[in-house]
């Protein structure tokens, strides 16, 4: 039975992408793992591989083609014996449940490339467990087979919930992984971007007859980044914490560390050690390292600091992840690796999804303060400021000068209380005054 190949969910937050290039065409015979295509999601370019052997029959969907819905047929592959006048005869597939597309999505967001969708009809051979028949493609089968796993124990990340060859894959690597923790209900549908508030286009237009303008058409990064940050700025009871923190003792550290570190390439960021101090606040108030969760709160173990970085039409927050147990040295190669993919649009969805926390520094733009908004599920974000030389009365009771921070905590009151985000805020600020003290 021909396979439809459906268009699939890249990222958490994809509802619709572009059709960027078609690396097949008609007529070509393809192996699992090839790629045949890139796609082009509201965050980055990613390719799409195939997960069955089988000749493609028809490209349903044209390479350039905006605005293919997530879950829409893009492509047939024919299995061997089968011909282009299969797709004709061939029943007519409806679309997943709403659960089964929102498993799909969940699990895509795990693997940095992406699957071609399969058939819900199994082949003859699948087994059966519970009754109910084990949807697997027949290189799934056969790799497990092999390695000894039981297809029943799996979960399958293919459309309908079909156990595909990563899925196999990934559990004859980690046979005995760790049970997952209870799924948060699914958040509440985002409104689509310049549709949930305020005038429309027309309106707005109208206001403006007569003069000189350029209509900017929305990327899908950019309706994302609206849609976003209007539900956190609706849904989420933001309250801030402003602190001002003195830099002198670290920018002296800074300086002789880069100084040792310079034979190995290394140079060290304001930015870097603020990633680091967080982590370490993070541990230290751990109550702090909590993420919203519909109907419960998420607290995490491991310090996950996210980061926000500016790009042309939008920004990414890559995730440092266990940021409290890595070297200066490692945060700072991390990120300006992240940072250097996250510009040229190549990170994956499992590098800047997670954390509980996130930093956005416009202090090397030269702002001196400004308040972030969260961005969801994370429980709180830093705004971190520009450092300015100013007078300040030392603990002697005299008048010196000293380059003083200033940083804004925005939080999220349903998971943060106030002397809760305080004793975090005090934490950074102890961590940043007293920078040797992180080294050990």
């Amino acid at each position: 039975m021909p396979v439809e190949i459906l268009m699939p969910a890249l990222s958490p937050t994809m509802e619709e992408g572009t059709l960027a290039k078609w690396l097949v065409k008609e007529g070509d015979t393809v192996t699992s793992g090839q790629i045949i295509a890139e796609i082009e999601t509201d965050k980055a370019t990613m390719e799409f591989e195939a997960v069955d052997d089988g000749v493609i029959g028809k490209l349903a969907v044209a390479e350039g083609t905006e605005g293919v819905k997530v879950n829409t047929l893009i492509a047939v592959l024919l299995e061997d014996g089968e011909s282009a006048d299969d797709i004709a005869a061939a029943p007519a597939k409806t679309a997943p449940a709403k659960a089964e597309a929102a498993k799909v999505e969940a699990a895509k967001v795990e693997a940095p490339k992406a699957s071609a969708a399969t058939p819900a009809k199994a082949a003859p051979a699948a087994p059966v467990a519970d009754g109910k028949r084990i949807f697997a493609s027949p290189l799934a089968r056969r790799i497990a087979a092999d390695k000894g796993l039981d297809l029943a124990s799996l979960k399958g990340s293919g459309p309908h919930g079909r156990i595909v060859k990563a899925d196999v894959e990934r559990a004859s690597a980690a046979p005995k992984a760790a049970p997952a923790a209870a799924a948060a209900p699914a958040a509440a549908p985002v409104a689509k971007a310049g549709m949930a508030t305020g005038a429309s286009a027309e309106t707005v237009m109208k206001m403006f007859e007569g003069r000189a303008f350029e209509e900017v058409k929305l990327d899908g990064m950019r309706k994302t980044v609206a849609a976003r940050l209007t539900e956190a700025k609706q849904t989420i009871p933001h309250f801030y914490l402003r602190r001002s923190v003195q830099l002198d003792a670290l920018m002296k550290f800074r300086s002789q560390l880069n100084g040792q570190l310079e034979s190995r390439g290394v140079k060290l960021s304001v930015n870097d050690f603020i990633i680091k101090a967080c982590a370490m606040a993070l541990q230290k108030v751990p109550e702090c390292n909590t993420v919203w969760a519909g109907d419960r709160m998420l607290r995490l173990k491991p310090s996950d600091v996210a980061v926000a970085v500016a790009i042309e039409g939008g920004l990414f927050t890559p995730v440092i992840k266990d940021a409290h147990l890595k070297s200066l040295s490692a945060i700072s190669a991390e990120m300006k690796d992240l940072a250097t993919r996250a510009r040229n649009r190549k990170l994956s969805p499992a590098e800047y999804t997670g954390g509980s926390f996130a930093i956005s520094n416009l202090g090397m733009m030269g702002i001196e303060n400004f308040d972030a908004v969260i961005n969801p599920p994370h429980g709180s974000i830093l705004a971190v400021g520009a450092g300015i030389k100013q007078p300040v009365v030392g603990k002697d009771g005299a008048l010196t000068v000293a380059t003083v921070m200033s940083m804004t905590l925005s939080v999220d009151h349903r998971v943060i209380d106030g002397a809760l985000g305080a004793e975090f805020l005090a934490a950074v600020i102890e961590n940043l005054e007293n920078p040797m003290a992180m080294l050990a």
